[in-house]
């Protein structure tokens, strides 16, 4: 439960530091090199975190940390399950 909170944490944050830059770049509207910067810094602080959580969920995911749920994870159970159950048919 903690992994999926900080995952979920991290995601906010990145989706912060976007509508920061987007706040940025609506309001200064006569492109000072200050801004320029700001804009830059809150874009590069978005995809430093994007890549952590990504590393992040790959290596949870990789130790059995969290597992996936939903369709995609119901059908690899499903299909899973049919390659284990023996054949049933008659010869």
């Amino acid at each position: 439960m903690l992994i999926k909170v900080l995952a979920i944490a991290t995601f906010l944050v990145i989706v912060a530091s976007l509508v920061n830059a987007l706040r940025l770049l609506v309001t200064n509207k006569n492109q000072d090199q200050a801004a320029s910067e700001k804009i830059f810094k809150s874009l590069a602080v978005r995809i430093g975190l994007s890549l952590l959580l990504f590393i992040f969920i790959f290596i949870a995911l990789a130790l059995g940390w969290f597992q996936p749920e939903g369709i995609g994870a119901r059908i690899t159970q499903l299909r899973h399950a049919a390659q284990q159950a023996p054949a049933t048919g008659n010869p």
